[in-house]
Order: C-alpha cells, then structure tokens, then sequence
C-alpha cells in the first residue's frame, strides 16, 4: 500500500511541476520573487525536454509502480503515459511544447512589463 502512495504521490507532483512550469511565471506577477524559482525550474524542464534528461519524478513513480505490483511507464515516460493521446492526440506534442514555451514568454514579458510600470510609478524617496 505505502508503495502504491509513493507511486501516485509522485505521478501528483508530476502534474503539479508541469502545471508550475506553464503557469508558474504568472505567479511572479502577484509575487515577484517567485520568477527566480519559476526560471530554474522551467530551464530544468527545457533541459529535460531537448537534452532528454531522464525525470527523477519518473524514476520514482516507477519504483513505486514495480514495489506495488504495477507495470512500470513505459520507457518514454510519464508524459506519454498520461498526456499524450490522452489530452491531445499524439500528432500535437509539438504543438503543446510550444503552446507552453509560448505561455511561460508571455508570463515573463508579462512580468518584465509590470516591473518597469512597477518602478516607474514608485513614489521618490
């Protein structure tokens, strides 16, 4: 059973990276010092997506998988497992890595914009 958690507790907190990396960069509009984390974390998910580094998250739910019985992910991992041909057809995978490259830009041109207005209209003193 503890390994059954493990496994799924690792597959949430694969959504939850997934969900900060796109949207992440939002955050530092309200919370401005949240950019520095958002920034090494969506490098870290751009090295894992053009380098291929291997997700320690996936390693993880795997082990937990195979403890409690469950077949592993397949080898392409965790994002062909539960998102592609499941929340888009497997033909838009390009298209979705772009639409969230495009997203995280825009929060962070975004950002860049609300700093400068930000400091713009700061009261002297």
């Amino acid at each position: 059973m503890a390994y059954h958690v493990l496994a799924q507790s690792a597959m949430l907190l694969h959504f939850a990276f997934l969900a900060y990396v796109a949207l992440g960069g939002f955050l530092a509009w309200k919370w401005p010092r949240t950019f520095w984390p958002h920034l090494c974390v969506a490098l870290y998910a751009l090295a894992i997506t053009l380098i291929g580094w291997p997700c320690p998250l996936t390693h993880v739910e795997n082990w937990g998988r195979r403890h409690a019985g469950r077949e592993p992910l397949a080898p392409a991992g965790f994002i062909d497992h539960y998102l592609t041909g499941v929340l888009y057809p497997d033909a838009h995978l390009i298209t979705v890595k772009t639409a969230t490259a495009l997203l995280v830009a825009l929060s962070w041109t975004g950002l860049a914009t609300l700093t400068l207005h930000r400091r713009a209209h700061r009261p002297p003193g």
